[in-house]
């Protein structure tokens, strides 16, 4: 029986942690649509966080590849007066890139839903 009240405990600490971080993530980042990301990324900083070989493989125009692995020594290098639009390969790591960005004070921060993977717009491609 001790057990099964162990094996709730950790499930319970599990579930608590999960649901604190989803919302620590949404009040960090805004999730977009496809549709909402494309209308207005021309006026934002578009950053793709997938590793280089990733980006190079294809990568929306006019984004700029900060790989998530070198974030943190290349974010004070982005502008805190305009939007920054987040793209990755499934929607992880910009939770991630917003939070080092707001203990910062960056504000204005949006994500593409679904990451790179469900983009279906235009591409650049080698």
């Amino acid at each position: 029986m001790n057990i099964w009240i162990s094996i709730g405990i950790v499930i319970l600490v599990l579930a608590i942690y999960i649901l604190v971080n989803y919302f620590i993530n949404r009040k960090t980042v805004t999730e977009l649509s496809q549709e909402d990301f494309q209308k207005d990324m021309r006026r934002a900083q578009l950053i793709d966080l997938r590793e280089k070989v990733d980006y190079d493989y294809g990568h929306i125009n006019g984004a700029r590849n900060i790989p998530m692995s070198i974030f943190r020594t290349r974010m004070t290098g982005l502008r805190k007066d305009q939007p920054i639009y987040f793209i990755d390969a499934n929607g992880i790591a910009s939770y991630r890139a917003a939070r080092m960005l707001k203990k910062h004070g960056y504000t204005n921060m949006y994500m593409l839903k679904g990451g790179y993977k469900q983009y279906t717009g235009k591409i650049k491609t080698k």
